[in-house]
């Protein structure tokens, strides 16, 4: 069997004409387009992404050589033109011409380009030519053909052709084994390096810092810990992937990966830093004062801000990341064209979302609310704990979390108990018997602000005071100051610890007087200025 092949195939080359095309190769296959320039280049490209070097050599002139010869440098000749295309000559198919006779000024070539070599440019053409059936084909020019290997040693692969046969030889999803284990070995390399160079990079950025009395400067080189890595990777992976001759949409693949990094890393440390500065100013302002009220306009307004500021992060890098994709950009070019009716829908739709952002806008700049502040909004009584662009947070004294519109703090209006300072007053009415000694009640309430309620009183306001005579008692009131969020228990043990006290003293509490009189005939009283007996009777 071994001995029969050769014959066979002497006896094929044999039976083919001598003006056949590329004799040595033998028939082409039925997949094999060479009736027009774009076709031929097309094909060509296709075939030897694909690894199919054998049947890329079908689009080259290859009579030049032996016949003998063909098959084997063919296929060889074939790939190392799709390496210097890929690197040097970006080819446009839907630039080439699409008719069989091809460019109506010279009919016989169709030149894709030139390629710089020893201060020469070698043009890449493919030529009209006579096949073994007598048509007309397309195939890359016997000159283009004859540069190939003076192309390849001054732009092909540094290793391709030290490395042993069996790296590339085939090839899987348009690269060879030799690119993909160049490709293992650029990612995880280069992710090592850039971990390295991270490392190296923050330890001298850090040592620089210690030098300042500054303290931000040392929390921002901290926060680069993760940013400063991917531009560093980025930029190695762009290195190692120039070296291996990816195929063009391979490159590009990897090109946007890079730039993607680079936007990813810019964005990320932009929220570090927006932390990093945030924190510092709140730290630094807080060393310097104890006004309560001041810390907590800072914290809003730095909170308020910080998302400003993050929300415009993510934006801009969605925006850089998505105009890479070309179908990203059309529609957005598109968009802008029609953006008469576009623009209007689109206007009304967001009119609620933008309402709310520069609501939190315009609340960080008045401040009706801030962190800390207690308030009183939907017949809730609480503090405010988280303030956002479009919600704030109240946590309810039960513990519950009420969420309300920021929207609702300008339109509607509610109770800030810490808008006019640290201080608030708060009443608790009794109703006491006209006996009641009112000094008496003064000296309990003081003791008990003294003693009981010190850790809730804040030492400013303490009186009681007659408020009102009514038709069986008195109503007395007395008022004591204190911060907003101790407010509400201080009045609780004021109320409570009075009514002990009144309950001490007999007759302070109110009571009901009535009085009895004899009735004598004809319905008159007897002794109608004399009562007869008080019968005092508690109310409840």
């Amino acid at each position: 069997m071994f001995r029969v092949l050769p014959v066979l195939c002497a006896l094929v080359l044999a039976s083919l004409p001598a003006w056949a095309l590329n004799a040595g190769l033998g028939p082409p296959p039925p997949t094999v387009d060479r009736q027009t320039p774009h076709a031929t280049v097309r094909g060509f490209l296709e075939a030897a992404h694909a690894g199919d070097y054998k049947r890329a050599a079908f689009y080259l002139d290859l009579d030049f050589l032996p016949r003998g010869e063909q098959a084997e440098k063919g296929p060889q000749l074939a790939r190392r033109l799709k390496f210097v295309m890929d690197r040097k000559l970006p080819v446009d198919l839907s630039a080439l011409n699409q008719t069989p006779e091809g460019d109506p000024a010279d009919g016989r070539f169709d030149q894709l380009g030139t390629i710089p070599l020893e201060g020469a440019a070698v043009p890449i053409r493919v030529q009209r030519v006579v096949a073994d059936d007598g048509a007309l084909v397309w195939v890359f020019s016997e000159s283009t053909v004859k540069q190939v290997d003076h192309l390849f040693q001054e732009y092909g692969p540094l290793l391709a052709e030290t490395l042993p046969a069996i790296f590339f030889r085939s090839s899987v999803l348009g690269l060879e084994p030799w690119q993909w284990l160049g490709l293992i070995v650029v990612l995880v390399a280069g992710w090592v390096m850039a971990v390295l160079l991270e490392r190296v990079s923050l330890a001298v950025t850090m040592r620089l810092a210690k030098w300042t009395r500054v303290s931000w400067d040392d929390s921002l080189v901290g926060a680069g810990r993760g940013p400063v890595r991917l531009p560093y990777y980025a930029v190695l992976l762009a290195l190692g992937t120039s070296f291996l001759l990816l195929p063009r949409p391979v490159q590009r693949v990897i090109d946007r990966v890079c730039y993607s990094l680079l936007i990813i890393a810019v964005a990320w440390f932009v929220l570090r830093f927006l932390r990093v500065s945030a924190a510092f100013v709140h730290d630094k302002v807080s060393s310097k004062t104890r006004d309560a009220t001041r810390l907590r306009s800072l914290s809003t307004q730095l909170a308020v801000l910080r998302h400003v500021f993050e929300v415009a992060t993510y934006v801009i890098a969605s925006a850089l990341l998505l105009m890479q994709f070309e179908v990203v950009r059309n529609v957005g070019v598109s968009l802008l064209a029609s953006a008469g009716l576009a623009g209007l829908v689109i206007g009304l739709a967001a009119q609620k979302s933008i309402s709310t952002l520069l609501a939190g806008i315009q609340l960080s700049i008045t401040q009706p609310i801030r962190m800390g502040d207690t308030v009183v909004v939907e017949n809730e009584w609480g503090t405010v704990e988280e303030i956002t662009l479009t919600y704030v947070v109240v946590k309810v004294w039960d513990e519950r979390r009420l969420v309300v519109p920021i929207t609702q703090f300008l339109d509607k209006s509610f109770q800030n108990w810490g808008k006019g300072g640290s201080q608030m007053l708060g009443d608790v009415l009794l109703q006491v018997d006209y006996s009641t000694d009112i000094d008496a009640l003064r000296a309990e309430l003081k003791r008990i602000l003294e003693n009981e309620g010190r850790e809730l009183w804040d030492g400013k306001v303490q009186t009681v005071v007659v408020l009102n005579v009514l038709e069986k008692t008195l109503a007395v009131r007395a008022l004591v100051s204190a911060e907003p969020s101790k407010l509400f228990d201080l009045r609780c043990l004021v109320r409570e610890r009075l009514i002990v006290f009144l309950r001490t003293r007999p007759g302070w509490l109110p009571t009901v007087r009535s009085e009895t009189r004899p009735v004598v005939a004809g319905g008159e009283q007897a002794n109608p200025g004399q009562p007869t007996g008080p019968a005092p009777v508690p109310r409840a």
